[in-house]
């Protein structure tokens, strides 16, 4: 059993963290919800409640296997935040899984992470990965060593069975 880290703040995408988080479970591993010190739970875009598991001042990358960086507005939100980018690029600098849906691959230019590297994300975040030297691809998932990314809730199934095999 692995233990992920799934980052977030108020208006994620509310399925990004639901679907990935069910699939990794029902897979017998754990996911951990991290975000601000002194809250209790994360508002999705569409209204559902997380709890939240962990502080981000309370938590280091090697208690956990892999990352979880689900989309909607949190990631952008995230990505001004250097507890979160240095969280981000110390999980990838690892070696260790990273999980990116549809905006999270955007806390990987803060993170100084795209250069070379392969990737995908929502229609509007793919040039902004590309202007920060990753090459992108309009596929449902990107795979590129320790970096699993994908474009939109759409893309969700195939996402989900990929960052399950990566744990394997």
């Amino acid at each position: 059993m692995s233990k992920i880290a799934a980052i977030m703040t108020d208006f994620v995408e509310d399925i990004e963290v639901s679907s990935p988080k069910k699939a990794l479970e029902n897979a017998g591993h754990e996911v951990v919800i991290i975000s601000d010190n002194g809250k209790d739970h994360v508002d999705g875009k569409k209204g559902t409640v997380f709890s939240i598991d962990r502080s981000i001042e309370d938590v280091d990358v090697s208690s956990f296997d892999a990352l979880l960086i689900p989309g909607g507005f949190s990631p952008d939100q995230l990505r001004t935040d250097e507890r979160y980018v240095n969280f981000t690029k110390k999980f990838i600098d690892s070696g260790k899984p990273v999980f990116a849906i549809c905006h999270g691959p955007q806390i990987f230019i803060q993170a100084g992470a795209t250069k070379g590297r392969t990737m995908t994300g929502f229609t509007s975040v793919r040039p902004d990965l590309e202007n920060a030297g990753a090459n992108v691809k309009d596929e449902e998932v990107v795979i590129d060593n320790n970096l699993i990314t994908s474009r939109t809730p759409d893309d969700l199934d195939a996402f989900n069975k990929e960052i399950v095999n990566a744990l394997k």
